[in-house]
């Protein structure tokens, strides 16, 4: 069950992990923290590379492996070839989901580029938000073209299309942010 006693109007934040609630300060001001945003965008790209490489290494085996099969099998192996596909996005689900929502924050290519994933509360990203993540970037990608990454030069926070759209936020995980809490007038 979810927490949804009356608080005159303020959110108690136990309904959603990631619940963008009005009493919740956003933790990374990049007026104030600069450093912790500066170069991730062209770091993020290099990430990307790196993971990609790392993915594709499981799908190159298996499909060395199904064409070896085959030969052995006279072509009857040759029939596994459809598990490749669906194969590859649950590597790929799983493969986002476990190292973004593990204790890093951070993918293999992440974590060599020092960034990590963050949400916009300051909070470690967990399993589904980081496969939700990969699914909400390919797809942004595949309908809207790579110029959806152009988003991302015009915020402060570096932040693309599918990271506003889960409140996530990339930061220089070898810079220690400091939670400063500044009112807002």
């Amino acid at each position: 069950m979810s927490d949804t006693r009356n608080t005159g109007g303020a959110s108690s934040g136990a309904t959603w992990r990631n619940n963008p609630s009005a009493s919740a300060q956003q933790a990374y001001d990049p007026w104030l923290q600069p450093e912790l945003f500066r170069g991730v965008l062209t770091k993020r790209v290099f990430a990307f590379l790196i993971d990609l490489v790392i993915l594709s290494i499981p799908i190159v085996l298996a499909i060395l492996f199904i064409t070896l099969f085959g030969i052995v099998t006279l072509g009857l192996g040759w029939f596994l070839f459809w598990l490749i596909s669906p194969f590859s996005v649950i590597w790929a689900l799983l493969y986002y989901g476990m190292s973004l929502g593990g204790p890093n924050g951070a993918t293999v290519g992440m974590r060599m580029m020092d960034i990590e994933m963050r949400t916009w509360t300051g909070e470690k990203p967990y399993f589904v938000l980081g496969a939700v993540h990969a699914v909400l970037y390919w797809v942004s990608v595949s309908f809207l073209s790579p110029l959806v990454l152009l988003v991302g030069l015009f915020n402060g926070r570096r932040r693309l299309l599918h990271d506003i759209v889960l409140g996530t936020v990339f930061i220089n995980s070898n810079v220690q942010p400091s939670m400063v809490q500044t009112t807002r007038v």
